[in-house]
């Protein structure tokens, strides 16, 4: 994130350079950097003669190369765009001696999402002297709250813990959907505004009450009423709550559980950094270590792995998923 304030920092001061190549797994600060350049390099009465838009199934190397060498119709500079340019994976070393020798009143932007070229090809090297070669990379789920956090601070807004939780649950790392659902809050609440697991709910569609986060919570208190409560919801729900997700967070939660057994140090604020939690959430796990001794976490894990197995067809002919929500919690309450 703060690579990519630098680069639009740069554009604003005018450090406008002639390549940007965008590349990575995480489509999201792509999007964006193409965006503003798209938006704010040129003026508006600009851009009908000197701002190009090309997408990488429609195009070729060569074809991209002779636009960039074009000159600009009364104006400093032209900007090309291609998007979708992993398309063109297999000719995009082609771009090797227009990389070399840009033009200088050009600004090509390559948008190349989902992957990346090899950086110790020359041209690629060769990108860091005349231009942007910045690499997107997929956030660690753990570090999705914090930029969330960040995001809508940066706009003027607060969330809660448990709502922030809801989020990333829901969503997981991506951070294009993410971004969408806080845009859609921000239309609906005033700035300053702190967001709540209930506009979380109304808003976005996410149960307050019957979520992984609460599941994992009546877990870890022990509280087997809650969690069959909560278990039957997504059976019932299971387009909204696909069982793979819910195992998939279960065995995070059960196996930082596990981890945190193996704490010397069980501070509040070391258990936050060695697990990767919000600290607000470390009193959950507390409790939970209370209730389930390490030997207990570990067959727990190991169950979930078992039912995640049963889950997509492995030794078990197509059980229902009430049936094997009720399994695990057998297994996990006794």
């Amino acid at each position: 994130m703060d690579e990519v304030v630098k680069i639009i920092n740069d554009i604003k001061a005018g450090n406008i350079k002639p390549i940007y190549f965008l590349m990575g797994e995480e489509p999201y600060y792509i999007d964006k950097l193409t965006e503003y350049i798209e938006d704010n390099v040129l003026l508006e009465d600009e851009k009908g003669f000197n701002q190009m838009v090309i997408y990488g199934r429609d195009t070729s190397v060569d074809e991209i190369v002779s636009n960039a060498k074009r000159y600009p119709m009364m104006a400093d500079r032209q900007v090309v765009i291609v998007k979708e340019a992993q398309e063109l994976a297999r000719t995009i070393d082609k771009l090797e001696s227009y990389i070399e020798n840009p033009q200088p009143t050009t600004v090509l932007v390559i948008a190349y999402k989902y992957k990346t070229v090899d950086k110790r090809k020359k041209w690629v090297k060769s990108i860091d002297k005349t231009g942007v070669l910045f690499e997107s990379q997929k956030l660690r789920e753990y570090k999705v709250g914090e930029w969330v956090k960040r995001v809508l601070q940066g706009r003027g807004y607060g969330i809660e813990p448990k709502a922030m939780q809801m989020l990333v649950e829901y969503l997981g790392n991506d951070l294009s959907r993410i971004a969408n659902e806080l845009t859609k809050l921000e239309i609906i609440l005033p700035k300053g505004s702190t967001i709540t697991p209930s506009h979380i709910e109304v808003n976005i569609g996410i149960s307050k009450d019957y979520n992984v986060f609460e599941l994992r919570k009546a877990l870890g208190d022990k509280d087997q009423l809650r969690a069959y409560q909560i278990v039957n919801y997504f059976a019932q729900n299971s387009k909204e709550n696909p069982m793979v997700v819910v195992i998939a967070q279960l065995f995070s939660f059960f196996s930082s559980l596990l981890k945190f057994h193996g704490l010397k140090d069980k501070s509040q604020g070391n258990v936050a950094k060695e697990l990767g939690v919000n600290p607000y959430f470390v009193a959950d796990y507390v409790t939970a270590s209370k209730n389930y001794p390490m030997k207990k976490v570990s067959g727990i894990v190991s169950t979930l792995r078992n039912i995640d197995g049963k889950s997509k067809g492995v030794g078990a002919a197509n059980l229902p998923e009430a049936d094997l929500y009720k399994e695990l919690l057998v297994k996990i309450f006794n």
